[in-house]
Order: structure tokens, then C-alpha cells, then sequence
């Protein structure tokens, strides 16, 4: 019984998209891992940007470094 937990920033992922990734997610463990869809669970987990972080910095620091580096 696959488990997927995906996490996005709260940045406006759509239904659609939502829906394609967890589409997209049940059909790559069903071609690579020969995995049932009714017992794969995909959930989607939508952090607040504050408390997303890359590179030892919160994201919103990162973003305006790596502009500013561009």
C-alpha cells in the first residue's frame, strides 16, 4: 500500500495541478512498482511559505539572494 506525501509552498497550486500530480504520482507507481491505484495514497500538503526553507535560509531570503545574484 504506496504512501506519497507531497509538499508545496502555499504559492496557488491549482485543483488541476493537484489532481495531475496525483494522477501522475498513482501511474508512476503503478508502471515502475506494479502498485494497485485503489490502495496507492497520494496526499498533498501545502506549507505556509514561512516555514519553507532552502539552503540554511527562508525561502522568501534565498529568493532575493539568488534575484540579486542573477
Amino acid at each position: 500500500m504506496p504512501y506519497v506525501h507531497i509538499q508545496v509552498t502555499e504559492e496557488g497550486v491549482s485543483e488541476h495541478q493537484k489532481a495531475e500530480l496525483i494522477k501522475g504520482t498513482t501511474d508512476l507507481l503503478v508502471d515502475v512498482l506494479d502498485k494497485e491505484p485503489a490502495t496507492t495514497f497520494v496526499v498533498i500538503e501545502e506549507v505556509p511559505l514561512e516555514n519553507w526553507g532552502i539552503a540554511g535560509s527562508p525561502v522568501n531570503e534565498f529568493r532575493v539572494r539568488k534575484k540579486a545574484g542573477s
